[in-house]
């Protein structure tokens, strides 16, 4: 074919089908030239420079191409490595608008702008082509037909989020087709499965195109988690059956069908490029300098994010690639949200972070993604990179906090009453500011990064020896307990006791004020053999483990969650202060010692503390078209069996015990006595009056 190119036109960037033809557009502000790199069905190559530039975006059309057209860039210009320069037209470039690739990129010496081989090997260059190691973009008609599909917009007050990994969930399932793709992810039996948990909203952990480490590759491993993107519009290959982006937005459209949203976990604080001793695969090779946040030595890179590099969105162009990439995956794609890893790289301004950065202005003003679900991870690894409840709403947070004190609690640390109580009230003190919500906080007993739930109970340290690094990686604080054997074992005392700390630990998150996370398999009874790092475990160490299931967990965990469903006093968006309530004088939340006597300071200050009771209402300040009537009594016993004092409730109601975590099931028994012997356990009771048992 003649692919004559004309002058085109500089929006939108990447490669744009109009019907006729195709538009491509690429940003570089400090190339020469960019040239065109057009693909046949026999991997012949044509190269055609882009003939026009308009600032910094050089552009061209040919007409004819379309989707299908599989393509990259080679750029020209200095290769000055100490000024921050590294175009080599050698190497085959990704477009970072590329809606689609064929593939990952194959480890190889040839990707790497330099030749191997002493300290300053990166000060040297590299001529040999990175063509045949390097995946293709692919044009595409990204139009698919949605139906009726609309945005879910389910208010935090009624999310409960399940974190997955796409390949992990289904993997080992038995009952569905294509395991470890999207198509499976929309399966029936996985909808089913999350509809009848009660969750409402799927984390799913990265889903852009991702580039394996060599360092991996070399032991035989790879990146399982997906944490090195590369390709922030395009879906990851490995994950679809036939080379289909509409494959994803299927699964979008099935979750929605099923009531259930998508949240995307996206890494755009660093790349798959690493430092400047990795490859050249995308932006190291299309504008290094104006891409990357250099060191002061331009040579080398930023880390704050621990990866060897950092996006640099104090560059209009990182930041509009950023912005544009999350508006495509909501416009085109139909996600509902976006969970940011090591979001305090995001809002870092000249290295140092600024909760009215650039970046947070320009989601929060924008139209498209002020609606969606935004969750920060809020650190990072540099200096001042721990920012839990700096953030600006309608940023939500993880909240490490919760994880940490609740653990330590049911472990049996001394003097942790004071922080479970912050943690069940929504850490009040790290969110309750500039109008943000108690949903703020995203509270988590177990996440992708650490122990699972059972091997929290199961292990007192980290097992890490299959990731190849000597059990060294991974984070040694993870307040576990093994109760007394490490590891699996059949001892039944030992058993009833970790399925019990199980239920404690399920139990208080679903209880507590935030929007709680659940991290896929926990509700199984999830192992992964004590390693708390496995990134790289794509195996069935790494995937959740069907056939083992814990069904009488699994009916507790889905006990548990319709409880908090049920009852909006445990899920509110205003923060429980203690404040007295205009329609009753009572207040909102009331923390009582096992006696029914209010909690002194010296009881707030007891190490030796192990019970804490609340008596929670609808929050001083509801307006009335959303305030309830009732009260639930929480207690949480991590000592002997107790013998507590239930609350006078008011005349003509009472109590009705529906929660406990001491056994698998829920009871449903009305409290006829003042006194409830407690044993080491969550217990929840519900005010009702005489016409309701509610």
């Amino acid at each position: 074919m003649n692919h004559t190119i004309t002058a085109g036109h500089p929006f939108p960037l990447g490669a744009s089908f109009d019907g006729g033809g195709v538009n491509f557009a690429i940003f570089s502000q400090h190339a020469d030239q960019v040239v065109l790199c057009l693909f046949d069905d026999k991997h012949r190559e044509t190269r055609i420079p882009l003939p026009e530039r308009e600032g910094h975006i050089w552009h061209g059309y040919i007409a004819g191409l379309a989707p299908g057209q599989r393509y990259g860039f080679r750029v020209h210009g200095p290769y000055r490595p100490r000024e921050g320069h590294r175009f080599n037209p050698n190497k085959l470039l990704i477009d970072p608008y590329a809606k689609r690739l064929t593939g990952s990129p194959r480890p190889h010496d040839a990707l790497f702008g330099y030749r191997a081989g002493h300290h300053d090997s990166d000060l040297s260059f590299d001529r040999r082509d990175s063509a045949a190691h390097m995946p293709r973009c692919v044009v595409v008609d990204p139009a698919f037909s949605w139906g009726d599909d609309q945005p879910l917009r389910r208010p935090l007050t009624e999310t409960v989020i399940y974190e997955a990994h796409v390949k992990g969930l289904t993997m080992l399932h038995p009952e569905v087709r294509h395991p470890g793709t999207y198509l499976a992810m929309a399966s029936d039996p996985i909808l089913d499965h999350l509809n009848g948990l009660g969750v409402t909203a799927i984390e799913l952990l990265p889903v852009h195109a991702f580039a394996d480490d060599r360092f991996l590759t070399d032991r035989g491993l790879s990146n399982y988690w997906g944490y090195m993107s590369y390709g922030f519009f395009a879906p990851e290959p490995r994950y679809m059956q036939a080379d289909d982006i509409a494959e994803f937005q299927q699964m979008v459209a099935r979750f929605h069908q099923a009531g259930i949203e998508v949240i995307l976990d996206v890494v755009y604080n660093h790349t798959a490029e690493g430092n400047h001793l990795g490859p050249t695969l995308s932006f190291r090779g299309i504008d290094n300098a104006a891409y990357y946040r250099l060191a002061e030595d331009r040579r080398f890179y930023a880390n704050d994010a621990g990866t060897g590099n950092v996006l640099n969105l104090d560059s209009p162009f990182a930041l509009r690639l950023v912005v544009d990439s999350l508006r495509y995956w909501v416009e085109v794609m139909h996600v509902d949200g976006f969970r940011f890893d090591l979001c305090s790289v995001l809002g870092r301004t000249r290295g140092v972070f600024d909760r009215d950065g650039p970046f947070f202005r320009a989601v929060r003003q924008d139209p498209v993604l002020n609606r969606v679900k935004l969750i920060a991870e809020p650190w990072d690894l540099g200096e001042g990179g721990y920012q839990l409840g700096a953030y600006p709403a309608p940023f939500c947070e993880w909240n490490d906090r919760f994880r940490d004190d609740v653990r330590a609690f049911w472990r049996g640390d001394a003097g942790h009453i004071g922080h479970l109580a912050k943690r069940i009230a929504g850490s009040a003190a790290r969110f309750d500011h500039d109008g943000r919500a108690a949903t703020a906080s995203v509270n988590f007993i177990a996440a992708h990064d650490g122990f699972t739930l059972m091997d929290t109970v199961s292990f007192a340290r980290k097992h890490n020896e299959a990731n190849g690094e000597d059990n060294r990686d991974g984070h040694n604080h993870n307040l576990s307990d093994n109760m007394g054997v490490e590891g699996p074992t059949g001892d039944p005392a030992i058993r009833a006791r970790r399925d019990r700390r199980r239920r404690n630990l399920f139990a208080t998150l679903l209880l507590s004020q935030g929007t709680p996370m659940i991290l896929a398999g926990d509700e199984l009874g999830n192992s992964q053999n004590g390693n708390n790092n496995a990134y790289c475990q794509d195996n069935p160490l790494g995937w959740v483990d069907w056939e083992g299931a814990d069904r009488g967990f699994l009916d507790f965990c889905r006990q548990v969650i319709a409880f908090r469903k049920a009852h909006p006093i445990l899920r509110q968006r205003r923060f429980l202060h203690s404040q007295s309530r205009e329609q009753d004088g009572l207040p909102d939340l009331f923390w009582r010692r096992a006696d029914g006597q209010p909690m002194t300071p010296a009881d707030w200050s007891n190490p030796q503390g192990r019970l804490l009771a609340a008596e929670m209402r609808m929050a001083s300040g509801t307006p009335a078209y959303a305030a309830l009537p009732g009260a639930v009594f929480l207690v949480f016993n991590n000592g002997p069996d107790a013998r507590v004092h239930l609350p006078q409730p008011a005349q003509g109601g009472h109590w009705r015990r529906r929660l406990d975590s001491a056994r698998d099931a829920m009871p449903d028994q009305r409290a006829g006595k003042v006194e409830w012997i407690v044993a080491a356990s969550v217990v929840a009771f519900v005010l009702c009056d005489l016409t309701a048992d509610a």
